[in-house]
This record gives C-alpha cells, sequence and structure tokens, in this order.
C-alpha cells in the first residue's frame, strides 16, 4: 500500500469500463482496491456514473484507455472525471494508456479539425488536474494540454524482451515502419547495439504505399518496429518490400495494438515469425494470433502512479 501523499491524502483508483483488466492488474500491483462505482448506458445512449464511495480531499487516479469503442471510451472518461471533480477530490489525474485521436494532430490540409487538441481540452475542462500516457503518436501533443502530465514510453519494456532473443549484429537489423519513426528507431538499435533500416513510404491521404528500403536487409532478420498498428496497411506493405529485399526472418514490434478493421486476418496471412506488442490497449481472444506475445504495461503503471502520489521522480523510472 503506498504511504498517504502528504498533500492530498489516500491513493484511489476508479476505473472506466475501456480496459477493466488492465486496471484489475494495476490495483493489484499497487494492493489498492479499485473504487466501486456504477455505470449506466439508458436506452438514449447517455452515460450515468456515480460513485459508490467518498472520494474528498483524496488523490484518485481515474483509469481508462480510449480505443474501440473510441468515443463511448471518451465519453465516459469525461463523465468519470466531472463525477469525482464534483464529488471534491484533492486532485485527479487521468490515466490513459492508449490516447485516441492522437494522429490528429496538425492541420495538414484546408478546413479540418485538430482534434488532439480538442481531445486534451476536453480532459482537463472534465477536471483533471494531470494525465498520463503511453507513446503518443507525436511527442508534440504534450503541448496541447494546459496541464501537467508525463508520457511514458513502452520502449524499455519492448526492448528489454528483444535483448532476451540475443540478436547478433552480423544478421539482425532494426527496421523503422516510416521515416516518422526513425528517430525512437534508433533507441532500438542502439540499445540492441544492432544496424538500423528505414521503410520510406509514400502517403496519398488514407493510403499508404511501402515503396523501398533505405539500408541493407538482404540476408538478415529484421525487428520492424512502430508505435501502433492499425488496420495492418502500413504494416502490410513494409512487409512486403522487406522480404522483396531480401529479409530472411520479420519480427513486428510496436506498443499500441488497436488492431481494427482487416488487421488480424492482415496480420495472420504476414509471414511473421513473432508479433510483440503490450495490453495498452485490451486484446480479446479472437484477435490473439499464436505468433504474438503481449507484453503488459500494468506494473510500470502501477509504479508511476505510485511516484505521482509519493511525490517522487517519474523519469528516474527510466533513467531520466
Amino acid at each position: 500500500m503506498p504511504t498517504p501523499s502528504w498533500r492530498y491524502g489516500d491513493l484511489v483508483l476508479v476505473a472506466g469500463s475501456g480496459h477493466p483488466e488492465l486496471a484489475e492488474e494495476i490495483a493489484q500491483c499497487l494492493g489498492v482496491p479499485l473504487l466501486p462505482r456504477e455505470i449506466i448506458v439508458f436506452p438514449n445512449e447517455n452515460i450515468f456514473v456515480r460513485l459508490l464511495a467518498s472520494v474528498r480531499g483524496q488523490d484518485v487516479f481515474v483509469i481508462q484507455s480510449t480505443a474501440s469503442p473510441v468515443n463511448y471510451n471518451l465519453m465516459e472518461l469525461f463523465i468519470l472525471l466531472d463525477a469525482i471533480k464534483r464529488a471534491n477530490a484533492g486532485r485527479i489525474t487521468a490515466v490513459i494508456p492508449y490516447l485516441a485521436y492522437a494522429r490528429s494532430d496538425k492541420k495538414d490540409q484546408p478546413r479540418v479539425p485538430i482534434t488532439a487538441r480538442l481531445v486534451a481540452d476536453f480532459i482537463a475542462v472534465a477536471g483533471a488536474d494531470r494525465w498520463v500516457t503511453i507513446d503518443l503518436h507525436a511527442s508534440q501533443i504534450q503541448g496541447f494540454f494546459n496541464i501537467p502530465g508525463d508520457e511514458l514510453t513502452a520502449f524499455h519494456l519492448l526492448s528489454d524482451y528483444l535483448l532476451e532473443k540475443e540478436f547478433s549484429p552480423e544478421d539482425t537489423v532494426v527496421v523503422a515502419a516510416d521515416l516518422g519513426f526513425a528517430k525512437k528507431a534508433r533507441n532500438y538499435a542502439a540499445k540492441l547495439n544492432l544496424p538500423i533500416a528505414f521503410v520510406e513510404k509514400r502517403r496519398a491521404g488514407t493510403h499508404t504505399d511501402a515503396l523501398t528500403v533505405i539500408g541493407e536487409v538482404a540476408g538478415k532478420r529484421v525487428i520492424l518496429v512502430d508505435d501502433e498498428v492499425d488496420t495492418a496497411g502500413s504494416v502490410s506493405g513494409a512487409v512486403r518490400v522487406l522480404k522483396e529485399e531480401g529479409a530472411v526472418e520479420i519480427y513486428l514490434c510496436f506498443t499500441h495494438a488497436v488492431l481494427s478493421g482487416p488487421a488480424v486476418d492482415r496480420l495472420r496471412a504476414l509471414p511473421l515469425k513473432e508479433i510483440i506488442c503490450t495490453n495498452t490497449i485490451p486484446i480479446p481472444p479472437h484477435k490473439r494470433l499464436p505468433n504474438m506475445t503481449v507484453l503488459s504495461v500494468g506494473p510500470m503503471l502501477a509504479e508511476v502512479i505510485r511516484r505521482i502520489h509519493e511525490g517522487r521522480s517519474v523519469g528516474q523510472l527510466f533513467s531520466e
């Protein structure tokens, strides 16, 4: 059980319905039970929330991933935050392992919204004093929030798992799934002591074509890294071009398993040695492929919550 905060009272955990398994794992790691609450969806699709215990003056952490159904989970989060604020909590932290709409982070064509900024504003207006999330699509989204927060990374969790496989720089290369992920891919290459290559892509609207590989992959094992897999269209193109360039074996490594629409069928059809991801988003049994390894972010989130509650450094957890 974490020690009480010197300023905000006891640590309280409240879970939305977006990822109950992860919330329960965090609660077990901390030795803190989830606060009982009632969530009702009326026939007119309105959401009703009621806390079944007092949070007055307490340090409350609301755990809610915002994957499918995205808009329901976001609205439920906002209503939970509002209910907790009106119950006079001392401090409220929104713990959002996967933040939806993070790709809508810029106005890249006329007359379009910047929805990631809108979501950030909603989180603050609803009542959050702080936020925590994992591997934003673009780290600049941190600046959309007018409240303090922490962007965590699953890099250490994923790279430590890969380290156990003892890949050799003689026959293995890290490949960034696109040039936008190049900087983070370099971190993988540095930690694993492996060379790096890049898949170059041309984007046309929502369609993505993998064109070529920058770097040497012929005759090598490949670790293909990205932040998330949505429909797996980009991944399919990347794997195709890597195989055309002579890659022998391909490992796919990413943080967020969005897995929308045809993603599972596409991944099943790809010649992948192993798919390595995390549980920032719930992955139902029918989406768990035989070659998929799911690493839990629960212990990391639990320790971060503990450190925030006790007023200790979060960066030190990641040697930062």
